[in-house]
């Protein structure tokens, strides 16, 4: 079963999410009572500690980790109620969600543009189609002279861009990025962060963004801080008008 997200739905909602390892004594809630909404269009930070339960959520709402309670809609689609899926979750994330991670995660043996392009024809995109979109997305992100390059010949800056035009590459709903300026120094960080509320208010994504970097928090729309796993309050000094929280 494949729901079609609506365009004029959040990117994401999640109503109590819990997620819980182990039982008894060992017991550990990684996630409590957490609701979110992103819309399209708007770039999150989620920060806070070592612990706090940052990537748990992240992986959660990305449709890898499956909550022990709660439920998850993507484009207005249900798709997780608890840890039930209500669609196939693998064919759902490769449609509709993009990954960006600390490490690039490139595959070393293929070109810049061959990295995008293999992203897109996982999904059937013809090979033709495929390469003309994955070479308009690195041009897009700055990347057009370096689509040749093996990843090995690229700085962690512009590998980084591979990553988010080929987390882009499908046109997701919601782009989810797990600390992707930790091996980065502050100016390629900022460059990077920069590109993601970039790929929000002209491409129409949601993106989440979990960081330790506060620097570069005036790029994002809202930031929240987590401890122990819960949610608190966003910083209304970023917050645009119009969007809810």
């Amino acid at each position: 079963m494949m729901g079609e997200v609506d365009c004029g739905a959040p990117a994401i909602e999640a109503f109590g999410l819990r997620k819980v390892y182990g039982s008894g004594d060992t017991e550990v809630l990684a996630v409590s009572d957490v609701s979110l909404r992103v819309e399209r269009g708007e770039v999150v930070a989620l920060l806070g500690p070592s612990g706090a339960g940052k990537t748990t959520l992240l992986l959660a709402i990305g449709l890898i980790s499956r909550p022990t309670s709660g439920r998850i809609e993507i484009g207005g689609v249900p798709v997780m109620d608890g840890a039930r899926p209500l669609v196939n979750l693998a064919a759902f994330r490769r449609r509709h969600l993009g990954f960006v991670f600390q490490k690039a995660n490139l595959i070393p043996f293929l070109s810049a543009r061959e990295n995008v392009q293999v992203a897109l024809e996982i999904n059937d995109v013809p090979a033709r189609l495929a390469r003309r979109r994955a070479l308009d997305l690195l041009e897009y992100l700055g990347m057009a002279d370096r689509a040749r390059y093996l990843p090995e010949a690229l700085s962690g800056g512009q590998q980084q861009r591979v990553a988010v035009a080929r987390a882009l590459a499908n046109g997701p709903s919601l782009v989810l990025a797990d600390e992707p300026t930790a091996a980065l120094d502050s100016q390629r960080g900022r460059q990077v962060m920069e590109l993601f509320a970039k790929v929000a208010h002209e491409r129409g994504a949601g993106v989440v963004v979990v960081t330790h970097d506060h620097r570069s928090l005036d790029v994002f729309d809202r930031a929240f801080e987590m401890e122990d796993g819960r949610l608190c309050a966003p910083d209304s000094t970023r917050q645009r008008p119009g969007v809810t929280t």
